[in-house]
């Protein structure tokens, strides 16, 4: 294909998320109000409950087989590879422009993840699953489209997409929720040692508050305490459970298993074993009705979301604290620096043979470094108060600029793959 062909090809799935975007934004404007916080926080719900995971359920179970799924096991390898990578330049940037304390966790995290809305309800996933979600039926419905009939295109844009969804949803969660605790938790006890210390204690003060605190305990209790603690520690019972314990805590898994997730795993369920993919999938299943009602529900996912990522990009236009140099450097390591480590990343896996020749699937891996910051981040900054109003300014600046390089760089991973 010429160049032309590719750009303007690469080019109209962006537009139509603009499109769509713009409608969004205007339907939330004070003037109309049909977007209003109220209703996007209920329409926020039905895509987290509901649309997403009836969509991701529904195109798995139909598309997925234990053959395809060995076939795109480099794809969590090349997802890790974003976050760590992103985390790395991420790190830098704060380096190099010298963040607030408050805005670290948000910078690591817009670095690592791939923004889109702030929502409380909006816990499901990252860019890398919506944004080909959106984009790769577009692509593929394009008449120049380089990836073959439409069908099978978007078919297998969509398993692709859904498979990234998922796996990216487990990242954020695990990975990306835990710099951003460290780095909040850090700030937070910085700010209560500051507050909390009016002024120098003297030391017959502290001496007598010593005094009046301290219990008074003998030899004889203090080996009986002893005693117990080393035989409660050495309890091999305890030694196996504790362990499970704080991983599950540390882990979240209330939040871990998300519905997306989760209807990603009961997805892959039915579509890896065959006796489940006869039950649901298929014209001669006998509950297809089942799978016909999903999908009928996951078509809603798409433009319910689009609209909603153009409401809550209102919020960007608040005022915040947010540093300019801080700004670019999130663009910068987004939409420069991390999709050139993707392409030398994916196009040495191939030269080397590490993954299948399908254009469509490595147009995929590559869009994955070139996507904006993760809708997640900003669930997760909520959480845990450290740079709320900031992750608008980040996505309305994120987004703008994506309309410019994701077209670039889609246009120029078409004509790699090809």
């Amino acid at each position: 294909m010429e160049l032309w062909k590719l750009f303007t090809t690469a080019l109209m799935p962006v537009l139509k998320v603009l499109l769509i975007t713009g409608l969004g934004s205007f339907l939330a404007l004070h003037r109309f109000n049909i977007l209003r916080e109220s209703a996007r926080k209920h329409l926020n719900a039905l895509v987290y409950f509901v649309f997403t995971p009836a969509l991701v359920c529904s195109i798995l179970a139909k598309t997925i087989t234990f053959k395809s799924l060995a076939m795109v096991w480099f794809m969590p390898l090349n997802i890790l590879f974003t976050f760590v990578i992103g985390t790395a330049l991420g790190w830098l940037c704060l380096k190099i422009t010298k963040a607030a304390p408050d805005m670290q966790g948000l910078v690591l995290g817009c670095c690592a993840a791939d923004l889109i809305h702030c929502s409380r309800f909006d816990m499901s996933t990252g860019n890398q699953g919506n944004m080909p979600l959106i984009i790769i039926p577009a692509v593929c419905k394009e008449s120049g489209s380089p990836f073959g009939a439409v069908n099978v295109c978007n078919t297998k844009g969509l398993t692709y997409a859904s498979l990234s969804m998922a796996i990216s949803n487990i990242y954020i969660w695990t990975f990306v929720y835990h710099i951003i605790r460290v780095y909040s938790c850090r700030n937070f006890n910085v700010n209560k040692v500051d507050t909390t210390t009016e002024g120098p204690v003297s030391a017959t003060e502290a001496d007598l508050e010593n005094h009046s605190t301290t219990p008074e305990v003998t030899a004889a209790q203090t080996n009986d305490l002893v005693t117990q603690f080393k035989t409660d520690t050495e309890s091999k019972e305890k030694q196996i459970i504790k362990p499970l314990k704080t991983l599950v805590k540390r882990l979240n898994l209330k939040i871990l298993l998300a519905p997306p997730t989760l209807g990603s795993i009961v997805g892959l369920i039915i579509g890896v074993v065959p006796p489940f993919q006869k039950m649901f999938v298929g014209a001669d299943a006998p509950f297809r009705v089942v799978e016909d009602s999903a999908s009928m529900l996951g078509d809603a996912c798409i433009p319910a979301m689009t609209l909603l990522v153009g409401a809550n990009l209102l919020n960007g236009l608040k005022r915040s604290g947010l540093k300019p140099s801080v700004l670019v450097g999130i663009i910068v390591v987004r939409y420069i620096v991390l999709p050139i480590f993707g392409v030398v990343i994916v196009k040495g896996a191939i030269r080397y043979g590490i993954i299948h020749q399908d254009p469509l699937y490595n147009f995929i891996l590559l869009l994955q470094y070139a996507l904006p910051p993760a809708m997640s981040i900003s669930t997760i900054t909520q959480l845990f108060g450290a740079g709320e109003t900031e992750c608008s300014i980040v996505m309305l600046a994120t987004n703008a600029c994506a309309s410019f390089t994701l077209t670039l760089w889609s246009t120029f991973f078409m004509w790699l793959v090809l």
